[in-house]
């Protein structure tokens, strides 16, 4: 490696030892943290009826299918739909709970925090675009520098960048950067010589190098953007609160383009108000750590997170690889609370733009999550941490869980006598008889199924007023009204194809094929016919295979939407990435009816650090 720039302050060396998950541990510094008394029955109300509603439809399955007893294929059916259901019910009772949350609207207690604190923005970057990186960090601190208030801040970009390009790139950029930044702001930067452990690594060693003079961390991501209200409010809010250890803002998805990444956008700033809102009402003080956006408290982080290596069967050890769940783990298991506060507004990431953008991020997220069930058993974890791993996990097992029951619904037919199975083996004792459920009690099971996946969308519209939005913020009723149409197709058509993916990243994983951790593409690729049919090419037969099924009548037509789209998989995950006309037409944006002025501000200051890099300009001085 050559000669690397450094620019930082003098090393406040801060120990970070390394946890024993066979140990419970507690934190002598940890504050008793207030019990939250309501904590327990926003849990009720979130947990019990997607329990009953799920009891419920067993309870209707086996008296349909118990006319001479539960087979062993009846009971496997009866178990994967209501494991998937319950799941469903969950996400439909937490938007409920968050459309009374937000109903509510109670009012933040103010009060003074005891002391400003030193606050490190924490940026690591991997091979990223430098004018990309550095137009955000410019950004956010220019914003805080005109807000003023009593913290003080300071930007730390954390490269682990093994491109000796990019690298000349970044550093010329941070050089040109920092001569043009207003006085007092304040913007350092490294390059390790050795990417050892990735993320957890790079901010590992931040810690122990200059944690000793930072009060708090906030870190981002490299497409992170946050505006300096939102800032200020995070560290307010961890300076009011001694226990908390760590506090979570709620990301919206700024920046979309494409077909894919605009009906991302939409759904996360419809839908996902409410169910954050009620995701923050039964985590209580046991929130989690989505690993970007949010404030660390540093003693609590290096005391109790940092992050063992996990033996493989095979004698291996490997990195904690989501480690973000983890760490929130670790620090309530110390005692810190750890909080989700979705009312900070101001708070963005970018999202993949293409199909297959999104799914080589969600086999390293699928990779990093599944590890997480090794982790169930571990001494101290509090309840709602094992839970949130679990769900975590879920979230990926349940994919293969969904094509099992597809493909067994697709061989029950209309019948007993319409069933593939009928047909392959009449009278064959190795095989037990499949169940004989009318067509009539399969389409309401579709039916209902199809109902619940589409309520928290509803309940998201419902409430999206609630939250002081508006539909005219999308460009009036008539044009929320295509977005959303828009959004429901597209979300309709994708869906199949994601949980065919999912269920191949489960299968990489188990398998051991899925290897390394690679970088998100962040402007996405441009993918030739070739690799889109290859990537697609299990979705495609099994279109293929249940529309034949469909027309030759063996198969419930209500499975044609699913037939459909994966028989379509490869037009579909081409038109993902079409960033034309089409795309602003189907789904309009709130952000691009009433841009924020921070996102105005990222673009001007890239286009002039990229200027600057490629010799067309210079840049302009702040004021």
């Amino acid at each position: 490696m050559s000669r690397d720039l450094r620019i930082t302050p003098p090393e406040a060396p801060l120990p970070m030892p390394v946890q024993d998950f066979d140990r419970a541990y507690k934190d002598s510094r940890a504050p008793q943290a207030p019990s939250a008394a309501s904590v327990g029955l926003w849990r009720a109300l979130a947990f019990s009826p997607a329990m009953a509603a799920t009891l419920a439809l067993v309870w209707i399955m086996q008296d349909w299918l118990s006319g001479e007893g539960i087979t062993a294929v009846e009971a496997v059916l009866i178990a994967l739909i209501s494991f998937n259901f319950f799941w469903i019910a969950f996400t439909v009772s937490t938007v409920l709970l968050g459309m009374v949350s937000l109903a509510r609207q109670s009012k933040p207690e103010r009060r003074t925090a005891p002391r400003p604190l030193r606050v490190a923005l924490l940026m690591p970057i991997y091979n990223e675009v430098p004018w990309f990186v550095l137009g955000n960090a410019r950004s956010m601190l220019e914003e805080l520098r005109a807000r003023g208030g009593r913290h003080r801040y300071a930007m730390f970009i954390l490269s682990d960048t093994r491109d000796d390009d990019i690298a000349a790139q970044e550093q010329a950029s941070i050089e040109a950067l920092r001569a043009t930044l207003a006085p007092g702001l304040e913007l350092y930067y490294r390059r390790r010589e050795q990417n050892t452990d990735r993320k957890v690594g790079n901010i590992a060693d931040w810690v122990s190098r200059w944690g000793g003079d930072w009060d708090a961390m906030l870190v981002l991501d490299a497409d992170s953007l946050m505006t300096g209200r939102a800032i200020a409010r995070l560290t307010e809010e961890l300076a009011r609160d001694p226990a908390a250890g760590l506090i979570q803002s709620f990301p919206q998805l700024i920046g979309a383009q494409s077909v894919f990444a605009r009906m991302q956008q939409f759904a996360n700033g419809v839908y996902g108000v409410a169910f954050a809102e009620g995701l923050a009402r039964w985590c209580g003080q046991e929130g989690n750590y989505w690993g970007h956006n949010a404030i660390i408290r540093t003693a609590a982080f290096a005391s109790c997170a940092g992050l063992p290596k996990l033996r493989s069967l095979n004698g291996v050890e490997k990195l904690i690889m989501s480690h973000d769940f983890v760490e929130a783990g670790l620090l309530r298991r110390a005692g810190w609370t750890v909080r989700f506060l979705p009312r900070i507004r101001g708070s963005y990431e970018e999202t993949p733009p293409t199909l297959i953008d999104h799914v080589l991020r969600d086999r390293r997220w699928c990779q990093g999550n599944l590890q997480h069930l090794k982790l169930l058993g571990s001494r101290g974890f509090r309840p709602i941490s094992r839970f949130h791993m679990f769900h975590g996990a879920v979230g990926y097992l349940m994919s293969p869980l969904w094509f099992a029951l597809l493909a067994m619904w697709a061989l029950i037919g209309h019948g007993k006598e319409a069933s593939v199975l009928h047909y392959f083996s009449p009278d064959n004792p190795m095989f037990p008889q499949w169940p004989e459920m009318s067509e009539g009690r399969q389409v309401l099971i579709i039916l209902v199924m199809y109902a619940m996946l589409l309520a928290p969308k509803l309940l998201g519209i419902l409430a999206l007023p609630l939250s002081g939005a508006s539909y005219a913020d999308f460009g009036g009723g008539a044009r929320f009204a295509l977005s959303f149409l828009s959004e429901v197709i597209l979300s309709v058509l994708y869906a199949p194809i994601l949980m065919v993916q999912q269920m191949i990243a489960v299968f990489r994983t188990v398998l051991g094929v899925q290897r390394g951790w690679a970088p998100q593409a962040r402007d996405g690729g441009h993918y030739s016919l070739r690799t889109l049919i290859i990537c697609h090419a299990l979705e495609t037969v099994s279109g293929l295979a249940l529309s034949a099924g469909i027309l030759a009548g063996l198969v419930s037509v209500w499975l044609a939407p699913i037939a459909i789209s994966l028989t379509l998989a490869v037009p579909l995950s081409a038109l993902s990435g079409v960033s034309a006309g089409m795309a602003r037409r189907l789904l309009g944006m709130r952000e691009e009816y009433h841009e924020p002025a921070i996102t105005r501000a990222a673009k001007r200051y890239r286009n002039e650090i990229k200027d600057l890099i490629e010799g067309k300009g210079p840049m302009t001085p702040a004021e």
